[in-house]
Formats: C-alpha cells, structure tokens, sequence
C-alpha cells in the first residue's frame, strides 16, 4: 500500500511540474494557465490554507486541494499539449525522483511575484 501511495505521489509531482510548463505555454488556454499557475504556486508553497502542524487536517488540505486542482487543470489542457509539456518534464527530470532544488526556489518566488503583482494592481487600478 505504500508503494502504490509513493507511485501517486511521484506522479502528481510530474503531473504537476507538467502544469508549470502549460501555465508558461503561449498555447496553453488563459483559463487553464491561471488555474495550472495556481496549483503549481500551491503545491511547491510552504503556505498552506491549513497549516501542517493541526493534527490531521493539516495534511488533509495537500491531500486533497492539489490533486484535484492538478486533474481540473489537466482537463483544460488539450490532450496533445499535455502530452508535450509532460515530456519536457520528464526531460527535465522532474517527478522522475530526482530533487527540484534551485528551478523549483525559481519557480516557487516568481509565482508568487507574479502574485503579488496581480494584487497590487487590483488595489491600485
């Protein structure tokens, strides 16, 4: 039972750095690229809605809230894009069991930039 929940979680990660590369895809739909930016934003963040240390729920928000988020963002994307972007993945060596490192602390600060930005704007404009 383990093994298959560690073969799950290996893939949502490539799953979800597939997404990164939809989000950053001229091709990719609007829509999908706002929901795929925030899934990536939300599951490479240490801020969580309920934070890890509540007993049970604190996990229970990552169990749920990413993986759905990953398959609504998924069913946005046309299949043949997806396809390609989850190559590039592998390609890269995400998901593949390998660390993320220094892209995902890219990734991971310019969401969030990206974030902060659309915040901002919204409160000035």
């Amino acid at each position: 039972m383990l093994k298959k929940f560690k073969a799950k979680m290996a893939a949502l990660a490539k799953e979800t750095a597939s997404l990164y590369y939809a989000a950053v895809d001229k091709r990719t739909p609007w829509y999908a690229k706002v929901l795929a930016i925030a899934v990536v934003a939300y599951a490479l963040s240490p801020i969580d809605l309920i934070p890890d240390f509540i007993p049970i729920l604190g996990y229970l928000d990552d169990l749920l809230i990413v993986p759905l988020g990953v398959a609504l963002a998924v069913r946005m994307i046309p299949s043949q894009l997806m396809d390609e972007f989850r190559a590039k993945a592998k390609e890269a060596g995400f998901g593949g069991g390998t660390s993320w490192g220094k892209t995902a602390a890219i990734v991971i600060g310019a969401l969030w930039l990206c974030a902060l930005i659309l915040i901002v704007m919204a409160v000035v404009l």
